[in-house]
């Protein structure tokens, strides 16, 4: 199924749902707008069918169905008494829009060079991220939904597996949640996993669904992580960072990694 094929039958099973479609040819997006709610969302069909490549037909389903459940969540009204529990941070790129496509600021706050946190209302299936006009209409104040959103990601779950390549140890986050790069704002959590690294500590968040803490004890250490950034972050539906990040002291320093040969070439 090539792009033109995917994406008449997405549009098909689409149509009759107040939707309209615009598609960038150049960059192989498409927009899928909903007439009544005047909100849209995005699809890059060229990494939606290179991800899939032995899968084509999962990959429509499920883009009809994160598309369906996206409007879902945007029709309903948004309120924050007794949701206080759901309220959760997100981490984008700092190429993130900072307001709506209709004008609205979304609430957020600065991070690193390369990532920033947002903050979202878990509605279940979806989440929404959280405008400041909503915030102030509800009655809260940035600085409380700031501390009500860190507060719940330290009650995550904080399970990870564990692999050894070449001497290093690379531990992974992948509960697939939509908060698993989140986690990385849960201190309490990181530090315990890199307490007792001996070598070099680093840390990336490719894309929402994943978070890698590495102990690098050599360069092919960091060659085999910068290897792994890049292909989550080119596979990742919702992509933030390639680039790792050394922790130190509570702090996160972007590395940029020239990797000089895939993880599993054999050594000559």
């Amino acid at each position: 199924m090539n792009i033109t094929e995917f994406r008449t039958k997405l549009e098909k099973q689409l149509a009759g749902d107040n939707h309209t479609f615009s598609f960038d040819k150049d960059k192989g997006v498409l927009r899928v707008e909903h007439t009544k709610l005047k909100k849209g969302v995005d699809l890059d069909l060229n990494k939606l069918l290179a991800k899939n490549t032995n899968n084509q037909q999962q990959a429509l389903d499920d883009s009809v169905h994160f598309i369906r459940t996206s409007f879902e969540v945007m029709a309903r009204e948004v309120t924050l008494e007794g949701k206080e529990k759901y309220i959760l941070p997100v981490l984008r790129s700092t190429s993130f829009p900072t307001e709506t496509k209709d004008g609205k600021e979304l609430l957020y706050t600065e991070h690193t060079a390369e990532t920033r946190i947002y903050y979202a209302l878990d509605m279940g299936e979806a989440y929404t991220m959280l405008e400041n006009e909503t915030i102030t209409r509800e009655g809260y104040t940035p600085e409380q939904i700031k501390e009500l959103a860190l507060f719940n990601v330290r009650g995550l779950k904080t399970s990870y597996k564990t692999d050894h390549v070449a001497g290093n140890t690379f531990h992974f986050v992948n509960t697939n949640d939509g908060y698993d790069a989140s986690r990385l704002l849960n201190e309490a959590f990181v530090e315990k996993v890199t307490e007792k690294m001996s070598g070099d500590t680093a840390i990336a968040v490719p894309h929402q669904d994943v978070m890698i803490i590495a102990e690098l004890n050599n360069k092919e250490g960091y060659d085999i992580l910068g290897q792994m950034a890049f292909r989550f972050y080119s596979d990742g539906r919702v992509p933030i960072t390639a680039l790792p990040f050394l922790y130190e002291n509570h702090k996160l320093e972007p590395i940029f990694i020239l990797a000089r040969k895939k993880p599993n070439e054999d050594k000559k």
